[in-house]
């Protein structure tokens, strides 16, 4: 069975995250020691709240340099919401430097009329990396559930692999490179579509572990 360690940091509901995981196929193992992450067969870094807190809340359980180091290895990690924000280098929400796993930085919405912020319920995915695992078996503009008042701006925009379009502003919905991927909308609570995305990790992780084994 993929064993999925999910990391715990007091930013998120972990029960959600764990059973979409599991849903999926996966035994989820929610932990805040690094000898666990370093067992997993992947990670999950979820998150819901404010950029700062989760940066002190990572600082203070000795995760931060950890998290570089998993992510380096080249295992499979998969951020979600605040967990994808907290990959940049900072954010405009706050004052704290980020993991800088990811060039860039977090920004809040431009307001204009008529933009709701937080951008918050369904949207449709514009899928700018559609060969990327997550994404097989998909619709071509899958719906998925946000909530959040910033977006990551990243550098390299080669690195977004889809985005969504909020009022005339057209942001970053979600991020992959290599081992490292993230989603800004919840897979968790995003339905059949969410389900799918989760299960396509799992399957990720799972054709890792056979040729790892080979």
């Amino acid at each position: 069975m993929t064993l999925i360690a999910v990391i715990d940091y007091d930013m998120g509901n972990l029960h959600s995250a764990c059973k979409g995981l599991e849903k999926a196929g996966a035994t989820t193992h929610v932990t805040d020691h690094f000898k666990d992450l370093e067992r997993a067969d992947a990670v999950v870094l979820p998150g819901v709240g404010a950029f700062d807190p989760a940066i002190q809340h990572l600082r203070s359980r000795d995760l931060i340099q950890p998290i570089r180091d998993i992510v380096a290895s080249g295992k499979p990690f998969l951020g979600i919401c605040l967990g994808l924000q907290i990959l940049f280098e900072g954010s405009e929400e706050g004052n704290e430097p980020g993991l800088g796993l990811v060039p860039g930085i977090v920004r809040r919405f431009r307001p204009e009329p008529g933009l709701t912020i937080p951008h918050m319920g369904w949207n449709q995915l514009q899928l700018t990396q559609p060969e990327l695992a997550l994404w097989q078996q998909l619709p071509a503009t899958p719906w998925v559930y946000f909530v959040h008042s910033y977006y990551a701006d990243p550098i390299d925009a080669s690195m977004n692999a889809a985005v969504i379009t909020h009022g005339s502003q057209m942001v970053t919905a979600a991020i992959a490179h290599d081992n490292l991927m993230a989603t800004q909308f919840h897979p968790e609570k995003s339905a059949s579509a969410g389900l799918q995305i989760l299960s396509n990790f799992v399957a990720l992780v799972q054709q890792r572990v056979l040729v790892a084994a080979q």
